[in-house]
């Protein structure tokens, strides 16, 4: 199903430019109201959360306004990372749950996402039909049916004891040394909160958040400031979120980064020490092959969905399994909340330290990279999707993949926003996987220009 804005991770761009102005999220959030009551036959309630950019107080207004003009009822959280704002959706009975934020973007690109009663992502024809309702003129219900908005003051709160909550029972943090990295962003109240009352000292780093501070060489995005400060400190690990809290990167008590691949290898590993794994883990095809050697020699199945945090849960969902990831540090933990939540991963792992105890480092020893490089080629002309069928490259990945015999990888993959193909290889050595991943490059680059 095509959408005009609605994308793999709700509807995103630059603040000031379509479709991310305040004219737009007025009729989105009228859009929104509208749908959902007819659907609900009556009054629907609606969960706004949002993370620290400054154009977040925007969107909410006009979200409101625009959901009240529909006769919504709009519960306000304020900034909160978005898993949060998916668990309140859920555990407050709403029709769906809104958040405002660009993620891991700059302060001055915006998004808007939703989640639905159940909190996950909304069913595919109630955005569409969102969509539609665009299209129609804006009306508002009678005086007597608008709808309010009151704030939800203790949403903080109630999150922090959600995130203790799925820790084992009697699981503590006594004697752990943390350092975390909030990226001025929706983490800044919660994070902390929650380590420090499992019983760990908390290192804050990046929590005054002004509106525009939002990822600035700061969090998952640049975790070597975090890294530095876990050596610096002696701590035992490091975390780091991006700016809406549902990506998270650690650091290990030697400072070395510890990605996506290495969480979900630590994760999975001790759940099968446990006798606790249950199925399989999906990664994506982005997701490092030593992962998946590691795996194959364990005894763990592993299978790859497309790029995107929603793909990964799609195949889960599938296949009755709990565990997924991205190298990006967005990791699933579906048997402790429905969405990915940086903190739920990083609590994950301490238990996971805490239980076995083992360090992280030692957590992610087993687990051995293969080198990989990767090159974006400009698409000069035609249908970058389809660029791996053209008779050139196809000879090219094939010639390329009898060179790897098996230790190795190769991945064409189309970018969903630049006109660009990623070329990526993977080898055993740095050296053996650059000189596949310039000559296939310059296969595609030739193919396309021609």
């Amino acid at each position: 199903m095509g959408f005009r804005y609605f994308g793999t991770d709700g509807i995103r761009g630059r603040v000031g430019e379509s479709p991310i102005t305040a004219e737009f999220a007025l009729k989105l959030g009228w859009a929104t109201g509208h749908v959902l009551g007819d659907r609900d036959h009556g009054r629907v309630r609606v969960v706004i959360g949002k993370d620290t950019r400054i154009s977040g107080y925007l969107f909410e207004s006009a979200l409101e306004a625009g959901l009240a003009a529909a006769g919504a009822e709009v519960l306000l959280l304020g900034p909160m990372p978005t898993p949060a704002v998916a668990h309140m959706t859920r555990s407050m009975g709403a029709a769906a749950g809104i958040v405002i934020s660009a993620s891991h973007n700059p302060y001055y690109d915006n998004g808007i996402k939703y989640f639905s009663s159940s909190g996950q992502k909304l069913d595919d024809s109630v955005q569409a039909a969102i969509e539609d309702a665009l299209e129609a003129p804006m009306s508002h219900v009678p005086p007597e049916r608008l709808g309010k908005a009151r704030r939800i003051e203790d949403a903080t709160g109630r999150y922090v004891e959600f995130c203790k909550g799925t820790v084992g029972h009697g699981i503590r943090l006594d004697g752990l040394k943390l350092v975390v990295d909030c990226a001025h962003g929706a983490t800044f109240r919660i994070a902390p909160h929650v380590f420090r009352e499992l019983g760990a000292e908390v290192v804050a780093l990046n929590c005054a958040p002004d509106g525009l501070n939002i990822n600035r060489d700061c969090g998952s995005t640049h975790p070597d400031g975090m890294a530095e400060t876990v050596v610096a400190e002696g701590a035992d690990a490091g975390i780091a979120f991006d700016g809406d809290g549902d990506r998270v990167i650690l650091a290990d008590g030697r400072g070395r980064i510890v990605d996506g691949d290495a969480v979900i290898y630590a994760l999975a590993m001790q759940r099968r020490r446990q006798r606790r794994l249950s199925g399989g883990v999906v990664g994506t095809v982005m997701t490092n092959f030593g992962l998946e050697e590691a795996f194959a020699e364990a005894g763990i199945d592993f299978v790859r969905a497309r790029v995107g945090d929603r793909y990964v849960h799609e195949a889960l969902i599938e296949r009755g399994w709990v565990l997924g990831g991205e190298a990006s540090g967005h990791i699933l933990c579906l048997d402790r909340a429905t969405t990915g939540c940086g903190i739920v991963s990083a609590l994950q792992v301490l238990e996971a330290m805490v239980v076995s105890g083992r360090t992280l480092a030692e957590l992610t020893e087993g687990l051995h990279r293969y080198p990989q490089v990767m090159i974006n080629v400009p698409v000069g002309s035609g249908d970058r999707r389809v660029v791996h069928e053209r008779a050139g490259v196809a000879t090219a990945i094939a010639a390329t993949e009898r060179e790897l015999a098996g230790a190795g990888r190769v991945v064409l993959r189309p970018s969903g926003t630049e006109p660009v193909v990623r070329v990526m290889v993977e080898a055993a050595e740095t050296e053996r996987a650059r000189q596949l991943a310039e000559s296939l490059a310059e296969t595609v680059q030739r193919e396309t220009s021609a």
